[in-house]
């Protein structure tokens, strides 16, 4: 029990944090009314946030593994407080974009120690443990998403990144003064074997140690490749829908009734969250190589069906779903493999040297807008998403599961 009860400090971190990334989106409007700012300069600050999450995980990872998690988190939890805190009183694109930063960094803090403790709290379920966590993050968003938009609608959006930015903040670094270091705490409490589908190291590699293991650059390949064909199809859903003649045709699915569009959107938010428990639950039973061999099929499979039948509305809506369901569980299924393979101690900062493949695979989304552009449909995306996913699948069985195999067996007598 006291282990549960340090995951859900951090998956309550993570939720606190998720409206940084989910709900920017409705600032976007009222800032741009205010100051006049285009939308694109507005999302120049939502890139710089996703790069300064994404890249400086490593670091943000090493010092947790150093020093533990509570000066991360109580240092995650004030920059996110003082980026949104920013935001509401910016009235150049120069301090949005600061505060961007910021934010990005204390956000990056939290999600790598968050995962990290994960992994490290449970090693002999770590498929269901970084699943809850990261799932956290994906929904964090559904309960305050109206709350903040009321605030807009009423007291303007400098009040909402006022209220939400402290309140956020002061949760999160309240939580991390009572969250404890499992490298120091675990080897004192009773844990079960991990199951015998699931192979893990006997011994710790330092971050150093695993950059120069093959077996990491086929993890980190993969990861780019599957999240680049999601991505590819994801991101672009909207002028997708557009060209397919279907982004405002009313969808009835079980009696509810949306535009398609809206539908698809609104489907991603719940099964984004869905996919990474359920698949990281999966690979606890099953093992890891054959749950991404699964998953990732479907992945190719679903995109590929998506172009030939998603000029349909609903088969739209359907298959829009069944991609996301296929493609969120890279985030628990990754990091699990990666500190099954490379062991506990380090494994928030060998997870985030492994999470930084999404900013590669982030590359990916602008190039896809311009095949599309310079073939006039979309078949090029399609097929390369499909591509890059189907890769992935068969890089997994029969590339991964025997690379890691060997390199298991190697760690046998090691200390």
């Amino acid at each position: 029990m006291y282990r549960w009860g340090q995951l859900l400090m951090g998956m309550v971190c993570m939720a606190m944090i998720a409206n940084l990334q989910y709900g920017w989106t409705v600032f976007v409007n009222p800032m741009s009314d205010k100051f006049g700012w285009t939308h694109a300069s507005i999302q120049v600050a939502f890139a710089i946030f996703v790069l300064t999450q994404t890249w400086l995980v490593p670091i943000e990872g090493y010092l947790v593994d150093k020093f533990g998690p509570r000066p991360a988190v109580i240092g995650g939890g004030l920059l996110c407080a003082i980026g949104w805190v920013m935001n509401a009183f910016a009235d150049s694109l120069d301090i949005l974009y600061v505060a961007a930063a910021v934010s990005g960094v204390g956000a990056g803090a939290i999600y790598g120690t968050c995962v990290g403790n994960a992994l490290k709290w449970f090693p002999e379920r770590r498929g269901l443990a970084v699943g809850l966590t990261v799932a956290s993050f994906g929904f964090g968003s559904v309960l305050t998403i109206v709350p903040i938009t009321l605030v807009i609608e009423s007291r303007g959006y400098e009040s909402a990144f006022l209220y939400f930015g402290l309140g956020q903040g002061l949760v999160v670094m309240a939580l991390a003064l009572v969250m404890d270091d499992p490298n120091k705490v675990l080897p004192h409490l009773p844990v079960r074997a991990a199951p015998l589908s699931v192979r893990q190291s006997r011994r710790d590699y330092t971050p150093a140690e695993v950059v120069r293991e093959p077996v990491f650059w086929v993890m980190y390949l993969m990861f780019v490749l599957i999240a680049a064909g999601g991505l590819m199809a994801t991101a672009q859903l909207a002028p997708i829908a557009r060209d397919f003649k279907v982004h405002d045709v009313p969808v009835n699915l079980m009696g509810l009734v949306l535009p398609a569009l809206t539908f698809a959107l609104a489907l991603d938010r719940v099964l984004n969250g869905v996919t990474r428990l359920y698949f990281g639950w999966v690979s606890d039973r099953i093992g890891r190589e054959k749950t991404m061999l699964i998953a990732f099929s479907i992945e190719a499979a679903a995109i590929l069906a998506l172009y030939r039948f998603g000029t349909d509305p609903v088969t739209f809506v359907l298959l829009t779903a069944l991609v996301f369901f296929a493609w969120g569980e890279i985030y628990s299924l990754f990091p699990s493999t990666c500190a099954d393979t490379f062991g506990s101690r380090y494994a928030a900062t060998n997870a985030g040297l492994l999470y930084t493949a999404k900013g590669v695979a982030s590359i990916f989304v602008p190039l896809s807008s311009v095949f599309s552009a310079a073939t006039g449909n979309w078949q090029a995306v399609f097929l390369a998403a499909s591509a890059m996913s189907a890769a992935a699948a068969l890089l997994a069985w029969f590339v991964l599961r025997p690379m890691r195999r060997r390199h298991l067996a190697a760690t046998r007598g090691q200390p």
